[in-house]
């Protein structure tokens, strides 16, 4: 809001948010306005580069991996593994903070409203940062008897608790560095944070050999050394991503007085957790589901598990078209909900999803023609599990093709702050559904029962996200009720931004 009085704009009115905020802000640059020109454009050069970063990270992770399993052994990889399931879990809590960060500031730029979303990135910093710290000291003191809790194993513990000491001390540099990225994908920048990502992925493959086995004056670290690298990685390309959005002048960056907009504003925090809370509870919800299939798989062998784990390396690519258009989605729909451009919106969706279903269906056939080839590049020379694994592949790989519909419209939906009912739907068809129908047809269908189980629930989640964004009332949802900041002087004026 700005300093001068503001009407009261009624949640319904078709003209209010957008019209009287072109009188209050200037224009968004063409260049990351989502809410003008070609849709199919911008929403493709838009989700392209989250892609990317995806795969990028995917591949520094295996990376990672490769220099601490075959260098370092078993108890190291072990460990490793460990500590970053605590890691995934506490990122997965503030990526759902991050991304209701991403969704207010694309409605306040699209509405034109450029001091309220100054007031959500002043917020987001300043709570980012305090929530890292205090996350950050927590984890320094009870990370041991939290991995011993985790039933790590005890020549694997003392690595564990090394590695992820140095893991604490850098989640200040990674969950601002998250929150960074979410600020500019609201904003319409989705390259910006690639640039940086490949900055982060080279500095950290690049330091991790150096950093684990030393070099000259660089001492042995070890394990601690890849954890460190890691810090040095995100630390670094933090600094020089701030000093970048400074140098070009972005128009998100807080200067002079609007530095008093780091204060927290309680009432833009709520929101981030009562609507970010919801969206990480589904990256749970899709975790805890895949654990308890792989514990009916573990019943069949170590041949089936083998073949399940090398298809789930597989599945890891063939989702990440599905995320980065759901992410890119939810991006564009945001900001056309604050210009109350509600064509663009619907039109956004289809395409959304014709865009998923191409890229996704076409992995998936890929996978079909190189069959051996691509799973067997899992899978030792000559195993037995390399058929499962073909076999499995061939009836739950398009289940990734239903689901990424789902995830599609969610981003769509949980653009206007609609974030419980795909909550809801991911808890029926993953854990009331695929679990229990795997579980009960075991014994008629043996593994099969496992592998259909996927392309099952996953239809049924497409068909009620469908019935869902038909019929459903997220149109008229809410992210937040605004009220003007402290000695505005303005009256109060309850703006729901996203009313549909």
């Amino acid at each position: 809001m700005t300093d001068n009085a503001t009407p009261e704009v009624d949640a319904h009115d078709t003209r209010g948010l957008a019209s009287n905020a072109l009188s209050r802000s200037p224009p968004m640059h063409s260049s990351r306005s989502l809410t003008e020109g070609s849709i199919s454009r911008k929403l493709l050069v838009f989700a392209m580069p989250i892609l990317v970063g995806n795969i990028l990270q995917s591949l520094d992770g295996s990376v990672n991996s490769i220099w601490i399993g075959r260098f370092l052994g078993e108890a190291a990889l072990t460990a490793s593994s460990n500590a970053n399931t605590v890691l995934f879990l506490l990122l997965g809590a503030l990526f759902g903070a991050s991304m209701a960060a991403t969704i207010l500031i694309g409605q306040y730029l699209g509405a034109r409203r450029s001091h309220d979303a100054k007031r959500v990135v002043g917020t987001s910093a300043s709570f980012s940062i305090v929530v890292s710290l205090v996350m950050g000291a927590l984890g320094w003191v009870i990370c041991r008897p939290l991995l011993a809790a985790m039933s790590t194993p005890a020549e694997a513990l003392p690595l564990a608790v090394a590695y992820m000491r140095v893991i604490f001390c850098a989640l200040p540099f990674l969950v601002l560095y998250i929150f960074a990225t979410s600020v500019l994908r609201g904003a319409g920048d989705s390259k910006t944070p690639l640039y940086f990502l490949i900055l982060n992925v080279v500095l950290d493959i690049g330091l991790n050999p150096l950093l684990i086995f030393g070099l000259g004056p660089v001492p042995r670290l070890g394990i601690a050394g890849s954890a460190l690298a890691t810090l040095l990685a995100q630390g670094i390309s933090l600094v020089l991503l701030i000093v970048h959005l400074y140098r070009r002048k972005d128009p998100l960056c807080l200067h002079g007085d609007e530095l008093k907009l780091l204060r927290v504003d309680w009432s833009i925090v709520a929101t981030l957790i009562t609507k970010g809370v919801p969206m990480a509870l589904q990256m749970i919800v899709v975790s805890l589901s895949m654990v308890l299939m792989i514990t009916l798989v573990n019943r069949f062998g170590i041949d089936t598990t083998a073949a399940f784990g090398a298809a789930l390396q597989v599945w890891n690519y063939v989702q990440m078209p599905s995320f980065a258009i759901g992410m890119a989605v939810s991006s564009m729909v945001a900001q056309n909900i604050g210009a109350r451009k509600w064509d663009r919106v619907t039109s956004t969706a289809r395409l959304g999803v014709l865009y998923q279903l191409a890229l996704t269906s076409t992995l998936v056939v890929l996978i079909e023609i190189l069959n051996t080839r691509a799973l067997g590049l899992f899978l030792p020379t000559g195993s037995a599990a390399l058929g499962i694994a073909v076999h499995l592949n061939r009836i739950g790989a398009w289940s990734f093709v239903f689901f990424g519909i789902s995830l599609v419209l969610f981003g769509v939906v949980r653009a206007n702050g609609a974030v419980v009912a795909p909550l809801i739907i991911l808890l029926v068809t993953l854990l009331g559904v695929r679990f229990p129908l795997a579980l009960t047809l075991l014994d008629r269908w043996q593994a099969d029962a496992i592998w259909w189980s996927f392309p099952i629930s996953s239809l049924l989640a497409v068909l009620l996200a469908m019935a869902y964004y038909k019929f459903g009332g997220w149109r008229e949802a809410r992210m937040m009720a605004m009220t003007p900041p402290e000695g505005s002087g303005a009256p109060v004026a309850q703006e729901h931004i996203g009313a549909g």
